[in-house]
């Protein structure tokens, strides 16, 4: 996210000369990786370059992975590539990967309700490859419903790793795609309930009305996914 400090030329050439004193950094530098696509300040209506506290964030990881690993611009821009996306930069020589803990067991938590668990951005084939699952699942898996790219986009987040992942797993239990479109039929009716109910509250004129209907949204979602779980272990119960 962009703030709204910023910093024009000169005064991110004082930070970061001051912060590397042993680097030749020049404004022709900062121009360069501009024109390469690196770095995009925005520009003042007379052209002034601003740059935001995310583009020297930029800055400096050009400069320590161009210091410290001798990595060409291209593979750099690999790097920044995958931060935009919201997957950790890889290890020289390695690829992208999905952020530590988005495959981790979804507790039912507030945590598991977390808006910023979509914000990752990965492609078809790293999808297969992080979820450990093939393309004919995946393609089953978007046949059925279970799976989606990111609208307007051809990107999957984190939910369509963890979907991917626990039906790969299912898998080598004999569970199918097919077997689980009744999980999806189930999770789109908590969906409609919790649209009914929080309706009314968007509806109101009164201040706040938004933040409440946020809050209403996510303790009813925790509440139906504990019930689920409750109902399910009982079921089960009565197998043993």
């Amino acid at each position: 996210m962009r703030q709204t400090a910023r910093k024009s030329i000169g005064q991110a050439l004082a930070d970061l000369t001051a912060e590397f004193p042993d680097e030749d950094i020049k404004e022709s530098k900062l121009r360069f990786l501009e024109s390469e696509g690196l770095v995009e300040p925005e520009r003042t209506p007379s052209g002034y370059r601003k740059y935001s506290v995310e583009d020297m964030e930029r800055l400096r990881y050009i400069i320590r992975a161009q210091r410290e690993h001798y990595l060409p611009l291209k593979v750099i821009k690999e790097h920044l590539d995958a931060i935009d996306r919201g997957l950790q930069p890889p290890a020289p020589g390695g690829s992208p990967t999905v952020p530590a803990g988005t495959l981790g067991d979804a507790g039912i938590s507030a945590d598991l309700l977390r808006g910023d668990r979509g914000d990752v951005r990965i492609s078809r084939r790293e999808l297969v490859k992080t979820a450990e699952i093939t393309e004919e699942l995946l393609t089953q898996l978007e046949g059925f419903g279970l799976v989606r790219t990111r609208p307007g986009t051809k990107h999957y987040d984190s939910d369509a790793v963890v979907v991917a992942k626990a039906a790969g797993e299912l898998a080598a239990f004999g569970i199918e795609p097919r077997h689980l479109r009744a999980f999806k039929t189930a999770a789109d009716r908590e969906v409609g309930l919790v649209e009914q109910v929080v309706a009314p509250i968007r509806r109101s004129r009164e201040d706040g009305a938004e933040g409440r209907a946020a809050q209403a949204m996510d303790d009813i979602a925790l509440l139906s996914l504990r019930l689920h779980a409750t109902l399910v272990r009982a079921g089960l119960r009565s197998l043993r």
